[in-house]
C-alpha cells in the first residue's frame, strides 16, 4: 500500500475535492420568475447532489448573453423563456444537440419543438398571449376594459398601457410576431405605433407589464395569460382577456449551451427537468403554464389551451434569426424611436 506524508495526503485530498466539485456543478441561466428558478435549482441539487449556480434573465437578454459568450460559455443550460429565441440560438449554432430519452413522455407540441430544432431545444411548457387589466383603475377613470388587440391603440387609453421591451423580452417579441400574423405586417406596425402613443413604460421583463397592472402602476398590460393568473392567485386586482381576434402562444423551451463545461450534468438536468415531478414545481408556485410532460398535472385554475382561439403561430419563421433581427430592427426604427 502506498503511504504518503501528511502534506502529500492533504494535497491529494485537495485534488480529489476539486475534482468532485468540478463533477458536481451546473451553471443555469433561467428565464422564468426568480422563485421558480430558485426552486428548480434547489430541488435538482437535492435530488442529484449537483450544485447549481443560477442567473435569472428574460429570454431576450438570455439569448444576447449566450450569443456574446459563444467563444467562452459561462452557462451549461438555458432553462425556459419563449421558444423563438431558443430556435434562433439553434440556427446560430449556440446550443447543443441532445435527444432526451424523455421525449416519448411529452405532448406533441413539445416534441415538435425538438424536431423542428433538430433536437437542439425542447418544449417544457406552453401558454397563450393576452391582455391583463386592473378593473379598479379603469373604473376610477371611467374606462371600459379592452376586448381586442386593436383596442390597445384607442386614444382613450393614453398613458394606460405597458408592453415589455421586445429587445429584452421574448413575450414582447412574440406579441409583435402575433400581430404580424393576425393583421399583416403593415397593419400590425400601425397598431404598434398606436399602442406606443398609449404606452407609459416598456419594462425589460416579459412579466413586468402585468406586475405593474397588479400593483396599480398602469391600467393595462400585454402579457402571457398565465402570468396574469399568477397575479390573481397572489390576491392582486387583475382580470385577463383573450383578445377577440385570436392570439399567439409560446412553447417555453430548454436548451444545452454549446461548449458547456459541465455537459454530463447539463444532460442530467435536461432529462430531470422533463419529468413530472420537476415540471410540477412551477404549478406549485402559482405559475399556470401547461407543462409538456403528459403525466404532469395542469395547475388548478390554469386555462385550457383548447378553450383559447389560437392562431397557427409560425415558429419556424419567427424563430428564425434573420426574421427576428429584421422585425426587431423595424420596431426600433418605426416604433421605439417615436415620441410618446
Amino acid at each position: 500500500m502506498l503511504r504518503c506524508s501528511g502534506s502529500i495526503a492533504a494535497f491529494v485530498l485537495a485534488l480529489c475535492a476539486s475534482a468532485v466539485h468540478a463533477q458536481g456543478q451546473l451553471n443555469l441561466i433561467c428565464s422564468v420568475p426568480i422563485p421558480w428558478c430558485e426552486a428548480i435549482a434547489a430541488q435538482f441539487t437535492k435530488d442529484t447532489g449537483i450544485k447549481v449556480g443560477m442567473t435569472q434573465k428574460g429570454s431576450g437578454e438570455s439569448m444576447a448573453q449566450v450569443s456574446a459568450e459563444k467563444a467562452n460559455p459561462k452557462y451549461d443550460v438555458w432553462y425556459a423563456g419563449t421558444g423563438d429565441p431558443h430556435l434562433q440560438a439553434a440556427e446560430l449554432g449556440l446550443i447543443d444537440e441532445y435527444k432526451s430519452s424523455m421525449l416519448p413522455q411529452l405532448h406533441d407540441w413539445a416534441v415538435k419543438q425538438a424536431e423542428q430544432s433538430k433536437y437542439h431545444t425542447v418544449g417544457i411548457y406552453t401558454g397563450a398571449l393576452g391582455i391583463g387589466y386592473n378593473p379598479e383603475l379603469l373604473a376610477k377613470k371611467n374606462l371600459a376594459p379592452p376586448k381586442c388587440w386593436a383596442d390597445l391603440a384607442n386614444p382613450i387609453y393614453k398613458d394606460e398601457v405597458q408592453m415589455a421591451n421586445p429587445n429584452a423580452s421574448g413575450t414582447a417579441y412574440s406579441t409583435i410576431a402575433t400581430f404580424v400574423q393576425i393583421f399583416g405586417e403593415d397593419k400590425a406596425f400601425e397598431l404598434l405605433k398606436g399602442m406606443h402613443r398609449n404606452t407609459n413604460n416598456y419594462p425589460r421583463a416579459g412579466a413586468g407589464a402585468i406586475r405593474a397592472v397588479a400593483r396599480g402602476e398602469t391600467s393595462i398590460g400585454v402579457t402571457f395569460l398565465h402570468d396574469g393568473l399568477t397575479e390573481i392567485a397572489n390576491g392582486f386586482p387583475v382580470k385577463i382577456v383573450v383578445p377577440c381576434e385570436g392570439t399567439g402562444y409560446e412553447v417555453g423551451s430548454m436548451s444545452i449551451i454549446k461548449g458547456a463545461r459541465n455537459l454530463d450534468n447539463a444532460r442530467k438536468f435536461y432529462d430531470w427537468a422533463l419529468t413530472p415531478a420537476a415540471q410540477k414545481i412551477g404549478g406549485d408556485l402559482k405559475n399556470f403554464q401547461t407543462p409538456s410532460n403528459k403525466s404532469t398535472p395542469i395547475p388548478p385554475g390554469a386555462l385550457k389551451m383548447t378553450d383559447i382561439e389560437l392562431i397557427p403561430y409560425d415558429f419556424a419563421r419567427y424563430g428564425g434569426a434573420a426574421e427576428r433581427k429584421r422585425i426587431l430592427e423595424k420596431w426600433d426604427r418605426e416604433v421605439g424611436a417615436l415620441p410618446r
